[in-house]
């Protein structure tokens, strides 16, 4: 076939693209093979009362013009470059894969947001080796997951209907009903998802609303979120009018926020005293659970001084170590302040995104670190906040 084409057509093709175009001759001809047999080769035409019929020999003579043809068509084809795909799509694509996600804020001094930070102005490292950024922007417009975790133990008996209040005000004014998402936990000895991940907003409010605290039982409708067992040499499972807040954290981490599809930022307001009683896990292991799902925790320590009042310290430890913060509002001013800080917040954060240069998969935990290089910047004495590690995957 190679020698008609350059016997008849005087067409001498590179020795590159011969295969090319012999498998381009295989796909178009087994395409118009099944063109030819629906169309029937025997049917007969009518035209002004005359008839003909399409005889084999006809066919037989063309033959060789129309795979000649054909296959030049499939060399076309074949030899046609993929469409390069947007940055977009590059960003989807290898974010699933190999690259490392990173969210943090600049803040001044002054506690102002600084939102004019340009890629030069930093640099990222892994385990102390600087790493190539693959993206770097700002990052106001991905997707929110937020999960309210709300504790309904005795201690928050006052302070519930101000936090119920903050709380609606704030996803007024943050959640997007066409992209972002959030879910209602209540906790006590156990997490209920009274309202699962959506962006149903009447559906939030309406489970918002029903929140009520857990006296003499709780009131909720949800069953417990399951996830964390107790056995021989374990801790006992927690008793009722316990509070329960590492094994809440952990739970609605891996079983509720981990599992919200696509790229989001995810992130936990955690209302509660801090005064942990009942849970079976670790505080730490609690942080890392959220640290493996990207999830930042947002705590605002709000309790009663009537029982044990709030530990800030747990509440500061669990917030920062996942890139978030701590607030301690002591009046219904300040826990509206609050919210609002977290809403400024997740609207100044930067995005960056590198293939980390280790490529070991073995579980292990990688320190981050971001680091001002702009020399006029590193005189505004900025604080940056992110989490300040990940969990490498697994190989297999």
């Amino acid at each position: 076939m190679i020698y008609r084409l350059t016997k008849t057509f005087g067409i001498e093709l590179p020795a590159r693209h011969r295969e090319r175009f012999c498998t381009g001759i295989v796909i178009s001809a087994a395409r118009f093979t099944g063109f030819l047999l629906r169309k029937q080769l025997g049917t007969r035409h009518s035209s002004a009362g005359l008839s003909s019929n399409v005889r084999c020999a006809d066919f037989n003579s063309g033959f060789p013009k129309v795979v000649v043809a054909l296959g030049l068509i499939g060399l076309f084809v074949i030899t046609i470059p993929a469409q390069t795909p947007s940055s977009q799509d590059v960003d989807v694509i290898r974010t699933e894969t190999d690259l490392t996600n990173l969210l943090f804020t600049a803040t001044d001094k002054n506690n102002r947001y600084l939102t004019t930070l340009q890629q030069s102005d930093i640099r990222v490292l892994e385990d102390g080796v600087r790493q190539t950024l693959f993206t770097f922007q700002r990052e106001t417009d991905r997707p929110l997951s937020i999960a309210f975790l709300i504790d309904v133990s005795i201690s928050e008996e006052r302070t519930l209907p101000d936090e119920k209040a903050a709380a609606r005000t704030f996803i007024e004014n943050v959640i997007r009903s066409n992209k972002d998402e959030a879910a209602i936990i209540p906790f006590e000895g156990y997490a209920h998802l009274e309202q699962p991940l959506t962006r149903d907003m009447i559906s939030i409010y309406r489970a918002l609303e029903k929140v009520e605290v857990a006296f003499p039982a709780y009131l909720g409708s949800a069953p417990p979120i399951g996830g964390i067992t107790s056995g021989p040499g374990t801790i006992a499972p927690p008793r009722e009018g316990s509070t329960a807040i590492w094994d809440s954290v952990a739970v609605t981490s891996r079983s509720v926020l981990a599992r919200s599809p696509g790229q989001r930022r995810r992130a936990i307001i955690l209302l509660t005293d801090g005064q942990d009683t009942s849970s079976r896990i670790q505080r730490t292991n609690a942080t890392d659970q959220a640290i493996a799902s990207e999830t930042i925790i947002y705590a605002i320590g709000i309790g009663d001084k009537k029982y044990e009042g709030v530990d800030r310290n747990a509440l500061r430890n669990v917030a920062e170590r996942t890139g978030g913060r701590a607030f301690f509002p002591r009046k219904q001013e300040d826990l509206t302040a609050a919210f609002t800080e977290i809403e400024q917040e997740l609207r100044s954060q930067y995005l960056v995104a590198y293939s980390s240069t280790n490529k070991t998969r073995d579980g292990g935990f990688r320190k981050m670190s971001i680091e001002i290089t702009n020399p006029e910047l590193r005189k505004e004495q900025l604080k940056l906040r992110y989490r300040p590690g990940y969990f490498a995957k697994r190989s297999g």
